[in-house]
Parts: structure tokens; C-alpha cells; sequence
């Protein structure tokens, strides 16, 4: 049965249309929600929690692994609030806190897409801003896994073909990743989020099209999940070998344990002084072990989309070493209106007007248009997958600084600027080699006419016109900039 079988595409579309045009922009309550009754613990030690549980008759305790690190699901008598605080003084709780709700940036600011085309994908302003093409004559993220928690996934459009590994529902609580147009079904109206994972994936794919894709629904289609099912989605990523993660959602507010947990995954060295870093308790046995012969994975998060330098957005806020916390940019090379760009914002990747891949139910052919700094995430994935793959020995920290070093400095949306750089692919993987052109040649009559002419001190096109027409690095410009940065030849 078709996923719209409640609900015309005509209708649908009409829908997203309106929206696209009212609301694209409108500030929504940017507030974090909790999830009723439920708060977040971690323990100094797995044998405290009969006692820490004791006085809260009728709670469920879910464990975070063998780790512990706790849900509890209190009775309505119980006032979270006054639970965490009790919480908080006890001497065998490390860290206590509220279940806090997440969600994509686009969904909160309810920013629909429009239909998109498959030639658009291909050929939209992304690749050339990131110099996709010139990237991809050094990497295409071969043997690379990236991890996607989102809305989950299409996994039978086209543009995922050979490209998807088992990924997981935790949503739903099932193997089965796949996008849902609504909950409950059937249903009348799509959830605002709906296509997002899908949408997501396929930048990432754009970007990396040699990595597997790891698929984890944790936001439902109104685009919603909350902290306790990103820690559980997190762990399942590092379980099945994720080398990056791509994590398009936020709240506004700091989840310490959430924090601890992915500062665990990313190996930081433990503290047992700070609650976030304390691994003292033995059943953290195998992470350590993890972390003695893996890296860890890279984490990339949206920065949100307040136009803001106050509003905070976690986890790309948190203060993790392997994470990198992404804004978004447009085709005039300046930071957009809508992306938060605070100093905690380390990177941008394009994020304006963006063309991916749509549940193959939504649209014909499969494709849709969107913006925000979710679209700019996943492009940033994609170029850490590509540098991971040609140099596996980078620790995530190494890879965010890489990321950070050789980006393309920004202007601020109004004017000036903001120390924030648009990923640059071709400089993360370039090497220097005697295919001056990048044509996948190397012939003395193109590349060492080239090299010897500029050698001698010749620019322009006395230089360029012996390059073959349509190669990746055809005009002065590119080979200069080849040359010198990649090359480190003086040149005039």
C-alpha cells in the first residue's frame, strides 16, 4: 500500500508549498521539552542502584548496557523536578537529569522542502563550493561507515543502491529503519519532518559515494525523539564499527549525560574527579578495551537554524574534542541568515537550497529541495568520511581540526566576518602528484608542459592552455592554487 494512500500527493505537495513560502523562517518556541515521567542517571556503580531506586516504589530502571548509566521511568505520583534534585544529593549519583527532547532543526523551524530533480542533485552548487570533483580523484570514503540518526531512511531509492548496511528503528523498536509518513497511521497530514533521514543520507552518499550508510531512526516523522534514544542509537553505531556520525538535531538544552556518554565513545581519557569523565566502575571494562586498539568516531551535529550567536544547540554544543558543530552556507560564499553561528560553531558546509534524495512515496522520481544546517551536516559527514578513508590513523579530534584548518573563510549574512569556514573537500585529501590537471593522466604534453611553464615563472593562461579542456583544474586559478597549496611551491 502506498504511504499516501490517506493523503493525495497533489494534496500533500499544495501543503508543503504554502508552507515553504509562510513559514519557511517563522521562529517556533525553541524550548526543551522533556519526555513525562523519565529521568536520565548515572551511577558511581552498578551496585547502587537498589538503593538509589529504593525510594521511588513502582520506578523501571532500563541500563545503558552493562554501564551505569540509567533510565528510570517513574509512577505519576513522582515530580521529576524534585526527583532529580534528590537525585543530585545523593553521594552515589554522579549525574541526574530530566529526559530531554530532540529534534531536527528544519521541524522546529517548520521548514518544508519543494520538489526537487535528479539533474539538480548532481549538478547543484554544493560539489563545486566543496570541490567534490577534484576530492574525489584522491577519495570516495572507500571502507568508510557513516552512521545517520534521523528520521531513518528510504532504503529503496536508487540513489542508495549497494550503499546501505542493517541499520535499526528506536523508534519503533525493530530492524526495519524505514521512513514512516505519519504516527499513528493512517493519517491525514505528514509529519513535518518527513523525508529528513532520507534527505540526509543522500548528501552523504553525494558526497562519499564509496561509504556504507548506517541508518538509526530516532526522531519520529514530526521530526521528535529525546536523549535516552540518541545514547542507545549512539551506542549501536559504535557497536557496528561507525567511523563517523552524522547527528542533524538538537535541543537547547545541555545534556550532561548524553555528553559523558558520547565523550566515552570518543575515548577521552578518564577522570574519576569529573562525573562526566568518571569510568571508574569496572563494567566500563569494555569500552576501555574498545578504546585501546579503535579511534573512535568522528560526530557531526547541526549548529540550528536561530540566525543567532546566543541560542545554544546540543549535542553541537557540547564540549566533546571528536565532535564538530556545523553551520550552514549558501552559493555566495557567506553564512546564511538562518544558521546559528555563535563561537562554538566550528565549520559550514552549504546548506541553502539543497537537493537530495525524498522517500521515493513522496514525489515522483525521488528528489526534493530543502535548507537548513541538517542539509549542511551531513556534507561535512560525507567530507570526514572522505579524509578518514585515505588517512585511517587520524584521531576524531585530528579529523575536526583538519576539517577546521582547511576550510574557506566565510562572510556573515549583513556584512563582515565570521571566523567560520566552509568545508573545502579537495584540501582534506589532496596530495601533490604529477596529474597537474587531475585528468587521471599524466602526460608530459599537459601536466609537464604545465609544470615546467610555471616553473619558469609564466601565469594565466600561458600556463592553463596547456591543460586538458573540461579537467577538474583547467584554468590558472585551480592550478595555482594546486601548486602552491598542496604541492608547496612558490609561485608568483
Amino acid at each position: 500500500m502506498s504511504a499516501f494512500s490517506s493523503v493525495s500527493v497533489f494534496q500533500f505537495l499544495l501543503r508543503a508549498a504554502i508552507a515553504g513560502l509562510t513559514l519557511a523562517l517563522v521562529p517556533l518556541s525553541h524550548a526543551a521539552d522533556t519526555v513525562a515521567g523519565e529521568v536520565l542517571v548515572k551511577l558511581k556503580s552498578v551496585a547502587a542502584l537498589p538503593s538509589v531506586l529504593a525510594p521511588y516504589p513502582g520506578a523501571v530502571s532500563t541500563q545503558f548496557g552493562s554501564r551505569p548509566i540509567y533510565r528510570f521511568k517513574l509512577p505519576a505520583s513522582n515530580n521529576v523536578d524534585s526527583v532529580v534534585v534528590a537525585l543530585r544529593a545523593n553521594a552515589d549519583v554522579l549525574l541526574a537529569e530530566p529526559n530531554t527532547t530532540h529534534q531536527s532543526p528544519e521541524a522546529r523551524k517548520n521548514q518544508v522542502w519543494a520538489v526537487g530533480t535528479p539533474s539538480a542533485y548532481a549538478a547543484q552548487w554544493a560539489p563545486t563550493a566543496m570541490r567534490l570533483r577534484e576530492a574525489h580523484l584522491f577519495s570516495k570514503g572507500a571502507g568508510i561507515k557513516v552512521a545517520v540518526l534521523d528520521t531513518g531512511i528510504d532504503p529503496t531509492h536508487p540513489a542508495f543502491a549497494g550503499k546501505l548496511l542493517p541499520g535499526y528503528d528506536f523508534v519503533d523498536g525493530d530492524s526495519d529503519p524505514t521512513e514512516v509518513l505519519c504516527t499513528p497511521t493512517p493519517c491525514s497530514t505528514a509529519g513535518i519532518a518527513f523525508g529528513h533521514g532520507t534527505h540526509v543520507a543522500g548528501l552523504i552518499a553525494l558526497v562519499a559515494p564509496s561509504a556504507k550508510i548506517i541508518p538509526y531512526r530516532v526522531l519520529d516523522p514530526n521530526g521528535e525523539g529525546n536523549a535516552w534514544v540518541l545514547a542507545e542509537a549512539l551506542d549501536r553505531a559504535i557497536t557496528d564499527g561507525a567511523d563517523v556520525i552524522n547527528m542533524s538535531l538538537g535541543t537547547a538544552t545541555r545534556t550532561r549525560i548524553l555528553e559523558s556518554i558520547t565523550k566515552l565513545f570518543q575515548c577521552e581519557a578518564p577522570d574519576s574527579t569529573d562525573p562526566e569523565l568518571d569510568f571508574s566502575d569496572s563494567s566500563y571494562a569494555v569500552d576501555l578495551t574498545r578504546c585501546a586498539t579503535s579511534l573512535g568516531p568522528v560526530v557531526v551535529a547541526a549548529a540550528g537554524n536561530d540566525g543567532s550567536s546566543s541560542v545554544d544547540e546540543y549535542p553541537a554544543r557540547e564540549r566533546v574534542k571528536g565532535l564538530i558543530a556545523v553551520g550552514a552556507s549558501n552559493d555566495s560564499k557567506h553564512l546564511t541568515s538562518f544558521s546559528n553561528f555563535g563561537s562554538w560553531v566550528q565549520i559550514a558546509g552549504p546548506g541553502e537550497g539543497i537537493t537530495s534524495t525524498i522517500p521515493m512515496s513522496a514525489v515522483p522520481g525521488g528528489y526534493a529541495t530543502w535548507s537548513g544546517t541538517s542539509m549542511a551536516a551531513p556534507l561535512v559527514s560525507g567530507a570526514a568520511a572522505l579524509l578518514r578513508s585515505v588517512q585511517k590513523d587520524l584521531a576524531p579530534r585530528d579529523v575536526v581540526r583538519r576539517l577546521q584548518d582547511m576550510a574557506t573563510p566565510l562572510q556573515k549574512f549583513g556584512g563582515g566576518t565570521t571566523g567560520i569556514g566552509q568545508v573545502d573537500a579537495a584540501a582534506l585529501v589532496e596530495t601533490c602528484q604529477m596529474d597537474i590537471d587531475g585528468d587521471g593522466l599524466v602526460l608530459p604534453t599537459t601536466d609537464g608542459l604545465m609544470l615546467m611553464r610555471a616553473m619558469m615563472g609564466m601565469t594565466g593562461t600561458a600556463v592553463s592552455s596547456a591543460a586538458v579542456s573540461g579537467s577538474p583544474r583547467s584554468d590558472w586559478t585551480a592550478i595555482r592554487a594546486y601548486l602552491v597549496r598542496v604541492c608547496a611551491m612558490t609561485l608568483p
